[in-house]
């Protein structure tokens, strides 16, 4: 069961080395065959570009940043965490014992990696319904938008008075 209002996280997979294109490309076929693109997103294999001089002549080649490492763009759950650990190449998630710590918004930038951008459905002065968090099932009014963090505040009742609360774009639905 993936909860479709949460944006999927980037897990670090560690692999056998020199087997991080093989793992890519199992896991992409496992994924498409099980049906599972909206839970497992992306696999990536980390590159950059290093330009290289043998006798003379520059070359550009494309160099792994993480030997032994693939990342996975994935909602965590019993099954997602099983396929991804039993991709034949695999050897285990990064974290703590069985737990995968999924990668921070400053750990995907430093990797070249920017969370898609969300679109917000609704502007200022719209009625939202809150579908997540503490404030489920509330209803309110969009009183300022943060597209730079993706973050609007929408006022509530509460207590008889109007309360802002903020909020991440996928906290909210238009009414």
């Amino acid at each position: 069961m993936v909860n479709r209002h949460q944006e999927p996280l980037w897990y670090v997979v560690h692999t056998y080395s020199g087997h991080e294109n093989k793992v890519k490309a199992s896991l992409e076929r496992i994924v498409e065959s099980r049906n599972m693109e909206d839970v497992i997103t992306r696999v990536e294999v980390p590159m950059e570009e290093v330009i290289e001089v043998k006798d003379g002549v520059q070359k550009t080649k494309l160099r792994k940043i993480f030997p032994g490492y693939v990342i996975v763009c994935m909602h965590m759950n019993d099954e997602s965490w099983y396929v991804v650990r039993n991709t034949k190449g695999v050897t285990g998630f990064v974290g703590p014992g069985s737990k995968p710590v999924p990668l921070t918004d400053e750990e995907l930038m430093n990797l070249g990696i920017q969370r898609t951008a969300l679109e917000l459905k609704a502007d200022l002065g719209d009625n939202v319904n809150i579908i997540d968090g503490p404030f489920t099932d509330y209803v309110g009014v969009i009183d300022s938008i943060n597209e730079e963090k993706a973050l609007v505040t929408v006022l509530i009742s509460m207590f008889g008075r109007e309360t802002p609360v903020e909020l991440e774009y996928h906290q909210i639905e238009k009414l």
